[in-house]
């Protein structure tokens, strides 16, 4: 899907794919800064910060295009389990009616 978002982004699969590689190397940088807190360097503790907040932005990032991408998935499937079985419906109104017909006036 190369869907333009109307800023010059893209859209759909490709900025979810984005979003994923965003996360992935927030977290590898994320894991080397903490391992090297771990054995006692603090000289990178700026950029720990900032690694956290970019891991943070990029998880929601992907976790909100996924679920955009799921809504238009079940939009372009025909509704997805929420929509309108009219023929069941109209199957099911004639079968009660065909009950309460049966039954007469007794």
């Amino acid at each position: 899907m190369d869907i333009d978002d109307g800023a010059g982004r893209p859209a759909g699969e490709d900025l979810l794919a984005e979003a994923e590689e965003l996360f992935r190397s927030s977290a590898e940088l994320l894991a080397a800064r903490l391992k090297a807190l771990r054995e006692g360097r603090f000289d990178g503790l700026k950029e720990t910060a900032q690694a956290t907040r970019d891991l943070r932005a990029a998880l929601q990032l992907a976790l909100e295009e996924r679920t955009r991408l799921e809504k238009l998935r079940r939009h372009d499937a025909g509704g997805g389990g929420g929509a309108l079985d009219l023929a069941a419906a109209r199957d099911e109104i004639g079968r009660r009616l065909a009950c309460l017909r049966g039954a007469g006036d007794g």
